[in-house]
């Protein structure tokens, strides 16, 4: 048996002689085991380098709260831009690179989120036909065929990727992609 002074958090004022028993390893491992709240009620007097920290978030500390993912809706109209670049978009006469256009994209999407007129932008940048006003159904939904409504899957996926998740009067900017937006880059503002 081993007989020394107890570990700095376990003393009492008074210093006495401390022996490790097989006894006390078990009573040391429970001690270990309880919780938070038990060992605070105990008290370890003295014991400020064993102390745990506890910190009570505050009213201005941000707390995440897990929510269930946003419902796309069932139909959408959403009207866009989209800027290509050379052979993107079939015969089209488009001079400016793959670079330029995404570029050109990027800084028209600023400027409309700090209050550019999208009519003008689409008249003078789109390599679509204006106004580029399209009505969407969204998977699963019965196509209304009689408004001009298309179905999701008959548009290019960025398209409905895109417009889709944003909020009425939203923009958002469908990225070229090879498969999911070969014409360019789509600007993209949800209007109903």
């Amino acid at each position: 048996m081993e007989t020394g002074s107890p570990p700095a958090c376990l003393r009492t004022e008074r210093s006495i002689p401390y022996t490790y028993t097989p006894t006390s390893f078990i009573l040391n491992r429970m001690l270990l085991s309880l919780s938070l709240s038990t060992l605070l009620a105990i008290g370890f007097a003295g014991c400020e380098t064993a102390k745990p920290k506890v910190s009570i978030p505050s009213k201005s500390d941000s707390v995440t709260k897990e929510t269930e993912p946003k419902r796309e809706p069932d139909r959408i109209t959403v009207q866009h831009c989209l800027i290509g670049f050379k052979g993107s978009v079939g015969d089209k006469p488009i001079t400016r690179t793959e670079d330029e256009a995404k570029e050109l994209a990027t800084k028209l999407l600023a400027e409309l989120k700090a209050g550019a007129n999208f009519d003008e932008v689409i008249r003078t940048h789109t390599d679509d036909s204006p106004p580029g006003i399209y009505k969407m159904a969204n998977k699963g939904i019965k196509v209304d065929s009689s408004s001009g409504e298309m179905g999701r899957g008959e548009m290019v996926p960025a398209f409905g990727d895109t417009g889709f998740p944003l909020e009425v009067g939203e923009y958002g900017l469908a990225e070229y992609d090879s498969d999911k937006s070969p014409f360019g880059w789509h600007i993209v503002k949800r209007t109903e």
